[in-house]
């Protein structure tokens, strides 16, 4: 796990080795000074020596100084490189999300995503900057304070070493009762993310419902749960703290108690005495700073397995050695397909599909709820892999293709649309990043959708809300299908992508389609038969597998399913004709 984060340092590894070079040079510096100190007072104050004052005192001064420049320097580059590391560590992150695939996706939930690109990262920040910087201070102070101490007085300095196996035992329980709290916290995090990115996506249906209470409750029950858990976990990490304050005042008691005796017996100096307590204070506050490292490595650990788990993930979908990128046309043919989100046979939810579409035919697909007419279509530009049987598109294994040929000639209109904050220019160029405005109006004009963007202040430039807020679901449904459209795709794929528009608009845009693009495949998932009814195919699907594939003549005289659709939406028309007249 620390060799693959590692590799997210990069650039920064030079500022990531002068950081703890520059705090070597510092604590050198700072040891140097009760040294110094010491023989000032023993060698200058008590015989009265001005001159050695004056020259050991300016000594000490430019002593001081280089610890203050080193210090400067060490906490400037360790910002620097800590900084730096959490920017390509995120980079690394986004980049490896924007590979998964549709089942890789599904295997972290969004907010848990969020959670780790933010939450995780700052603590492995904070985690490396406290690495690079304070974990080689306080080892390297203990070491040379230690050398120092046992120069002074070496039978005074055992009396901290007799100290440090308890402090190591004490540290030892808090990382091994805390890092499992931490590790659960993290967990409820994502829960709590999750609610609060479903409240505000849903927030018009939450105030029509009047559920907020019930939104208020449900957050203060995950947000309580955080809080317990934190609260349990500071508990145990709060133990570090008494027991490393005991460990310095009992070290500072027992060894004044035997240096007092010895400056009265005259073994031990002044200025030693001093340049003694100051090292112990060193080397007992070395040894604080180490725990707090460690308390601070275990909450980040938690959050560098998350992230590791991110980006060690293994793509669900990949390139063969040499993927073919030209796609001849839009033919497709599912050669006895089966296909299972968990990639279990016994848990399908497609199975033995055999169909054969030709290039520029219209298909229509119905089938109720669960059919998995969606499952279907989503396999066709890959964004799924088939689980058993072959999937053939423009003569070709789509295992085959390189991805993003393959993608780039297949475009879909899902049945969330999404539209991002930007112009409706910058919308639509997702299709074609290099569109012409003569090919924008062109599309818009396919999709029915230039007589409302005419009617805008700013046209084609008005901005767009995140997420669409300020057009309606039939405009955003339109300007899903024109952002298609423009990026001149062999096959076409709209689920459930007119639900949104009236009857007539729908009738339109059909009718485009067959006289503008009529070599191009077009597949429409549809829960109005009016939608469907002209194709030259329709598909009827129940619980996935092909009920019966036919006209809309041939199924009105045949199939089941297709009539009882087809009347029940026939009456309901009728009685919203009957209550119109009334």
């Amino acid at each position: 796990m620390i060799k693959m984060l590692a590799k997210s340092i990069r650039e920064y590894k030079l500022v990531s080795i002068l950081a703890p070079t520059f705090v070597i040079f510092e604590v050198v510096m700072e040891v140097l000074l009760p040294y110094l100190m010491a023989n000032l007072i023993d060698s200058g104050v008590n015989k009265g020596n001005m001159e050695y004052i004056l020259k050991t005192g300016l000594m000490l001064a430019a002593v001081a100084f280089a610890a203050l420049i080193f210090g400067a320097l060490s906490g400037k580059v360790a910002a620097k490189a800590s900084a730096g590391f959490a920017k390509n560590l995120r980079h690394d992150m986004f980049y490896k999300i924007q590979e998964y695939s549709f089942a890789n996706i599904d295997k972290f939930s969004s907010s848990s995503l969020v959670t780790r690109l933010t939450t995780d990262i700052t603590n492995v920040q904070n985690s490396y900057q406290m690495i690079i910087r304070v974990a080689v201070r306080a080892p390297f102070m203990m070491i040379f304070a230690m050398i120092m101490s046992f120069n002074v007085n070496a039978r005074l300095s055992f009396v901290f070493v007799a100290f440090i196996p308890v402090i190591a035992f004490a540290l030892a329980l808090v990382i091994r009762f805390a890092h499992p709290v931490f590790s659960r916290v993290f967990k409820t995090y994502d829960k709590l993310n999750n609610v609060v990115q479903e409240n505000l996506h849903g927030v018009r249906v939450v105030k029509s419902f009047v559920r907020e209470d019930y939104e208020v409750k449900k957050f203060k029950l995950i947000s309580d749960r955080i809080y317990k858990d934190f609260s349990k976990a500071e508990k145990i990490v709060a133990f570090n703290m008494p027991i490393m304050q005991i460990c310095i005042y009992a070290c500072i008691l027992i060894i004044s108690w035997f240096a007092s005796h010895e400056i009265v017996f005259g073994t031990m100096t002044t200025g030693q005495l001093i340049s003694m307590m100051t090292y112990v204070f060193q080397i007992l506050m070395s040894l604080m700073f180490m725990s707090m490292i460690m308390v601070m490595v275990v909450l980040s650990r938690a959050s560098a397995e998350r992230i590791a788990e991110v980006l060690n993930e293994k793509l669900d979908l990949h390139n063969t050695d040499e993927p073919v990128t030209d796609i001849k046309d839009g033919s497709i043919i599912f050669d006895n397909v089966s296909f299972s989100y968990s990639k279990k046979m016994d848990n399908l939810c497609l199975k033995n599909i055999n169909l054969k579409i030709n290039s520029g035919e219209t298909v229509g697909i119905i089938g109720g709820t669960g059919s998995s007419k969606s499952s279907l279509v989503q396999l066709i530009p890959r964004l799924y892999d088939v689980t058993d049987g072959k999937l053939i598109v423009g003569g070709e294994d789509v295992r085959n293709y390189d991805i993003e040929s393959l993608r780039n000639n297949v475009a879909m209109v899902l049945q969330k649309n999404v539209l991002f904050s930007g112009t409706i220019k910058d919308n639509l160029r997702w299709g074609d990043p290099n569109a012409s405005d003569d090919d924008i109006v062109r599309v818009c004009r396919l999709a029915q959708a230039e007589d409302f963007i005419e009617r805008m202040p700013e046209k084609y430039d008005t901005y767009i809300e995140q997420g669409g807020t300020n057009v309606s679901g039939g405009q955003r449904q339109r300007l899903c299908i024109a952002r298609a459209l423009l990026k001149k795709p062999k096959i076409l794929i709209l689920d459930d992508s007119t639900s949104a528009v009236d009857t007539k608009t729908d009738k339109l845009i059909r009718k485009a389609f067959l006289e503008e693009i009529p070599h191009t495949t077009k597949i429409i998932i549809a829960q109005r038969i009016s939608s469907v009814q002209d194709a030259d195919k329709i598909i009827v699907m129940d619980k996935g597998t092909i009920n019966s594939v036919g006209t809309h003549e041939e199924l009105l005289k045949n199939n089941k399913i297709y009539q009882e659709v087809y009347n029940s939406q026939q009456k309901g028309s009728e009685d919203n004709g009957s209550n119109e007249n009334e």
